[in-house]
């Protein structure tokens, strides 16, 4: 198993998790995240005073997949989130050593469906 870990534009997550259901993704963990790459600082005014921003809202999308789906989810975040524009995001891939229900007590992948 693993897990795939993507921050995305917030704008990108609806058609993310469209397509995602579409190739039979149900499971999620969403979070709203704050973050900054190369994306350069912006200089905000707020009531007459110079701030600068250089943090910017994403969402991080979560979940765990058997292995062999993982080309396919990647495939789809690229396509689905890509803007062409610094920002789109990153993917992370981890190994997931196993999965536990803890209503029932089932493990590995039996957990996750």
């Amino acid at each position: 198993m693993k897990k795939v870990e993507a921050i995305i534009r917030p704008e990108q997550f609806q058609a993310l998790r469209s397509k995602l259901e579409q190739i039979g993704i149900h499971g999620l963990t969403v979070s709203e995240v704050a973050g900054c790459g190369k994306q350069k600082g912006k200089e905000g005014i707020f009531r007459g005073n110079r701030f600068e921003i250089n943090l910017y809202p994403k969402v991080k999308v979560e979940m765990i997949i058997e292995e062999q789906q993982v080309n396919n989810i990647v495939e789809s975040i690229q396509l689905t989130c890509s803007t062409g524009e610094v920002g789109d995001g990153k993917i992370f891939i981890y190994p997931v050593e196993n999965v536990i229900r803890i209503r029932t007590g089932e493990h590995g992948y039996k957990a996750l469906i």
